[in-house]
């Protein structure tokens, strides 16, 4: 939990000099010896303590973020008391299968935690000297992630959701589903799930507890729960208390960490809401300029360092406001990102699950994670080819819209019903679990039902291999069977 550490070189003031009141913001006057992000102890006419820290020093002018909100504080009678530390986090191996709250106090009902140490949540940044380069795969089961858009260990990987779409139902998946692959031997390694639910309804979250429970993950999971009607400067600490747990289990006890983190957002949203409060000069849309800084100090905790086999992997969930994908939670997350998962609303309303849209999809890590001694030598170029065939493919959908499909040559109609096997058969696969060879093995199914002359980033070598098992009407030309 959060922690306070007496000054070991000053004794420990309190101040009644507050001077305004606005917001989740208190300003203190004429305060001495006072450090930035230092933890505070507000204390109200009502003798509640409540938890701050110190947002911006100005000659003798404090600035403090107070996390539980101002209600109830007066400026005669309110009293704040320095702390003389950060924010800190005790954190022990026995977090695996229990909840925290958003400040990381333990909600379950179980016993207190007995910590191992004490770390400052705003986790220090990763020289890049010791950086080692994300190269092994994690299988999500997901053939249009595992296939077309692989996840490597220690990287973050977002996913682009919005209003009403599966995003929260996709990620619960890659939870339950999700295993890493040794470089060396293929082998599967253990992973255990940091799950940091921001500014979330208690009905999703819920989603999320039941869904770790049914699949057996809840036991390796540590949860941070933030609700919606929770303060909302707490939303602000919440991602860094889990990304500290990662860093803990990940560096210190060397175990594989996926971090899943719901929903950025709102967390965008709080920052705006601080900003706001200090009247700074707003900047896109009303975010503050520094926006795109304080996301990278999160996002940038992912990775892997050379002699340590523990890793930090990010899931990152936000929801784009009005399906706008330029808006500046998504653009600067994809600026910072090594990638983005793009759910399309168009597939999700025919039904198809998961409804990911793979042309605007990414992963940037893919290449080192893939191929000869990862998963196939034939991975690289049969993702070139679904990728050319279906973009053809929406082409053609939108050639029709106007034409008409009458007015398509043979060779046209062909590409344009692969686009139709491609959605309802390789990207729609429900909650089935499809191994990295199974998804491979589909792909070429599909590929063969068009002609050989399309496939024109295939390599001989693979023709010769793959290509035709399928091939069995007269025509030359499979065709499974469209799912509805």
């Amino acid at each position: 939990m959060l922690k306070d550490l007496p000054r070991p070189y000053l004794a420990t003031k309190e101040y009644r000099t507050l001077s305004q009141i606005k917001g989740p913001l208190i300003f203190v006057e004429r305060v001495a010896d006072v450090a930035y992000d230092e933890i505070v102890d507000i204390v109200g006419p009502d003798n509640v303590s409540r938890k701050g820290r110190v947002l911006e020093i100005n000659q003798r002018l404090g600035l403090i973020q107070v996390f539980m909100g101002t209600g109830g504080l007066d400026l005669d009678r309110t009293r704040v008391r320095f702390t003389g530390d950060v924010a800190r986090l005790d954190v022990s191996p026995d977090m695996l299968g229990r909840v925290f709250n958003g400040m990381g106090l333990p909600i379950d009902g179980g016993p207190a935690i007995l910590p191992d140490k004490s770390i400052d949540v705003n986790g220090l940044p990763i020289n890049p000297v010791v950086r080692d380069y994300p190269s092994e795969l994690i299988l999500t089961g997901i053939s249009a992630i595992d296939g077309l858009n692989t996840l490597t260990r220690g990287q973050k990987l977002p996913i682009f959701s919005a209003a009403g779409l599966p995003g929260n139902k996709l990620a619960a998946q890659i939870v339950s589903q999700a295993k890493v692959l040794g470089a060396k031997d293929g082998s599967e390694e253990p992973f255990v799930v940091v799950f940091a639910a921001i500014g979330i309804t208690h009905r999703e979250s819920s989603f999320f507890i039941e869904q770790f429970r049914a699949s057996g993950a809840l036991e390796r999971t540590i949860v941070f729960l933030n609700h919606a009607d929770d303060p909302t400067i707490e939303r602000l600490l919440t991602p860094r208390a889990a990304l500290s747990a990662a860093e803990y289990l990940a560096f210190s006890h060397h175990n594989h960490v996926l971090v899943i983190m719901t929903d950025m957002t709102n967390y965008c949203e709080a920052l705006r809401e601080v900003a706001a409060a200090r009247e700074e000069v707003p900047g896109r849309r009303g975010y503050p300029g520094y926006m795109y800084s304080d996301l990278a100090s999160l996002y940038e905790r992912a990775g892997r360092l050379h002699d340590n086999p523990g890793s930090v992997t990010q899931l990152i969930l936000l929801s784009m406001p009005d399906d706008d994908i330029t808006h500046p939670i998504p653009d600067l997350t994809g600026y910072i990102t090594e990638g983005q998962i793009v759910l399309s609303r168009d597939m999700h309303q025919v039904g198809l699950y998961p409804p990911i849209d793979v042309l605007p999809s990414l992963s940037r890590l893919m290449n080192a994670a893939i191929g000869e001694g990862h998963t196939r030598a034939d991975h690289r170029v049969v993702a070139d080819q679904l990728y050319a065939l279906y973009a053809e493919g929406c082409d053609l959908r939108r050639l029709v819209a106007i034409i008409g499909e009458a007015a398509l040559s043979e060779q046209d109609r062909h590409i344009l019903e692969f686009a139709k096997l491609f959605e309802s058969q390789f990207i729609s696969q429900g909650n089935q679990n499809r191994e990295i060879l199974e998804t491979l093995d589909l792909a070429w199914e599909l590929l063969s039902t068009v002609s050989p002359g399309d496939l024109k980033r295939i390599p001989p070598e693979f023709m010769e291999r793959y290509y035709g098992k399928n091939r069995h009407h007269s025509n030359g030309t499979a065709r499974p069977t469209v799912v509805a």
